[in-house]
């Protein structure tokens, strides 16, 4: 049975740090996918890593780094420099390693975890 298991979120003010994390369970990928889904809006894709390659969209480049520890089958989302509207839930995603590249693409992942919010206040 695939799980990806989300933690971390929580509320922070503008400024502020969290580091959410994705444990991987039964699915074996190098192609990891972040998102977020703010109320009213669609699943957005924010960062990506596929192997030692990554992706930021442009509205969190410079401040949120992803990263994977192998040997705890987890990736790491650290968001630094959080601004409201950050706010949202935010999912991480499995999809299959081969065509793993550009600006990640809900539709095309398989696993999905049930998401963790993100409060960012002013």
């Amino acid at each position: 049975r695939v799980q990806l298991v989300e933690s971390g979120g929580g509320s922070v003010q503008a400024g502020g740090s969290l580091r959410l994390s994705c444990t991987v369970s039964g699915y074996s990928t190098n192609c990891i996918g972040w998102f977020r889904q703010a109320p009213g809006k669609e699943r957005e894709g924010v960062a990506r890593i596929n192997s030692d390659y990554t992706y930021y969209a442009d509205s969190v480049k410079g401040r949120f780094t992803i990263s994977v520890d192998n040997a705890k089958n987890t990736v790491y989302l650290e968001m630094n420099s959080l601004k409201p509207e950050d706010t949202a839930m935010y999912y991480c995603a499995a999809r299959p390693g081969s065509w793993c590249y550009g600006s990640p693409d809900p539709s095309t992942y398989n696993y999905w975890g049930q998401g963790t919010k993100v409060t960012v206040s002013s």
